[in-house]
């Protein structure tokens, strides 16, 4: 379980490409490196992976194709960045919400001001995804816990602060590339439960 803020942003050392899954090198900084374990749990962009192995500073995660299809690790290179955050511990502060690492889609970034005053991101969410997100609620985006601001049927605006800007791979995106989207699980259930709901009330008519 993670809480969706981002620690740091990591440089990916390399990306080695094997049948059926890739493995990603990527170097942590030495505050990271505490109590670091093989087959611990790390988001990277937002995708719950697990260590394979660590040398020094650099770690490993293998991920398979499915996971590359469903994420936009697919298109990480080498020297590209990623948002880290260590799994949380029942004793930590939680300033976000609380995050799984299961990435329900990508959406496409339509709009950017990645400078201040006035920086936002805005993306369009697949119809089916779209239904999950509200205005001021939490989502996960690139393993961000975010508030939305805006909502226009299926396309979704975030505003950012300085302090997000500094501390996540957001900067590093532009118009057209695919974002992790985690949505809030609390509200698909809700969601979902009132759709039965409803349909059942329907089929009654």
């Amino acid at each position: 379980m993670y809480t969706g803020i981002v620690q740091t942003v990591a440089p990916v050392e390399d990306v080695v490409r094997h049948d059926g899954y890739t493995t990603f090198h990527i170097r942590f900084p030495d505050r990271l490196m505490n109590e670091l374990q093989i087959g611990a749990s790390v988001s990277v962009e937002g995708v719950c992976l697990s260590v394979t192995s660590m040398t020094g500073t650099e770690v490993t995660f293998d991920a398979m194709d499915a996971t590359l299809e469903r994420t936009n690790l697919g298109k990480l290179n080498a020297g590209d960045r990623v948002n880290l955050e260590r799994s949380a511990k029942p004793t930590d502060e939680n300033g976000g919400h609380n995050i799984a690492g299961h990435i329900a889609t990508t959406a496409k970034l339509v709009a950017a001001k990645l400078d201040m005053p006035g920086a936002f991101i805005r993306f369009e969410v697949p119809d089916e995804w779209a239904k999950y997100v509200f205005k001021r609620g939490y989502l996960a985006v690139n393993g961000a816990s975010l508030t939305v601001a805006e909502a226009d049927e299926n396309v979704f605006t975030i505003n950012l602060i300085p302090e997000t800007l500094r501390q996540t791979t957001f900067p590093d995106y532009r118009v057209g590339d695919d974002l992790n989207i985690e949505v809030d699980h609390q509200t698909m259930v809700m969601v979902d439960v009132v759709e039965r709901t409803l349909e059942r009330l329907m089929a009654k008519r």
